[in-house]
């Protein structure tokens, strides 16, 4: 299935911090967006997407060319499946999901019933402000997993979503995870230790004494982690 001139009714399941923002960015790319499902904050979702219906899985399935899957990780399994066993997915129908640690293979159940799988994950922490987090997108890079003859479709909408694509294998996927996740918990940590420390001595809003010190130091090592870069690898998935 394909939208008018490359545009695609695009529906999205899971309105936490990281569905709402990627329906905005996809919108603003000229997608027409059929529906979220419900969270634990309509309001918020309905000042990021005004009058924006908000539906069930299966009606949000029914009526989208392209369904995003922002759910948590634990989720998407019996999520994809669940669906499947309604007999929801569509032939020809595109289906996204944003989690790090899984490629395509998580997607199995849809794809049995048609539907093509691509997996997007846009490497930011989403705070839920889409305002911050589309500016977020601008800068960032994307993991973008899918079986070769779709490839091109996942790295088009990874670039709508205003993300440079980077092609990260299937099975390669649980180490890409893992770097992620280090990543972003070991800063927090540190830099919440640091902030007590400082607290501690007196240091009055410590939070921002360290933000340059921070912003700096981790430049530099990204600079330095440029130069020890390893050896391109092959850039599709194990099929």
């Amino acid at each position: 299935m394909s939208g008018r001139d490359g545009r695609l009714g695009v529906g999205v399941i899971g309105a936490g911090r990281v569905g709402p923002v990627l329906a905005a960015a996809l919108a603003g790319a000229g997608h027409a967006l059929t529906g979220i499902t419900s969270g634990s904050d309509d309001d918020r979702v309905e000042a990021i997407l005004p009058g924006l219906p908000v539906l069930t899985a299966d009606e949000v399935v029914r009526r989208s060319e392209l369904v995003v899957l922002a759910v948590p990780h634990d989720q998407l399994p019996s999520l994809v499946t669940g669906l499947a066993d309604l007999g929801a997915w569509q032939p020809g129908q595109l289906v996204l999901h944003t989690d790090a640690a899984y490629g395509v293979r998580v997607l199995d159940p849809a794809v049995r019933l048609g539907a093509i799988p691509l997996a997007i994950h846009p490497a930011i922490v989403f705070t839920g402000a889409s305002s911050i987090d589309l500016r977020q997108l601008a800068q960032a890079y994307a993991a973008v997993t899918a079986p070769a003859p779709v490839l091109p479709i996942a790295q088009a909408l990874a670039v709508e979503l205003g993300c440079e694509p980077v092609v990260v294998a299937e099975g390669d996927r649980g180490t890409y995870a893992e770097a992620i996740a280090t990543a972003t918990e070991f800063s927090r940590s540190i830099v919440r230790q640091s902030s007590e420390m400082l607290a501690r001595v007196g240091v009055d809003n410590p939070g921002g004494y360290l933000s340059a010190l921070v912003r700096s130091s981790v430049d530099q090592a990204l600079v330095e982690g440029a130069g020890r870069r390893a050896p391109d690898s092959d850039a599709t998935i194990d099929e």
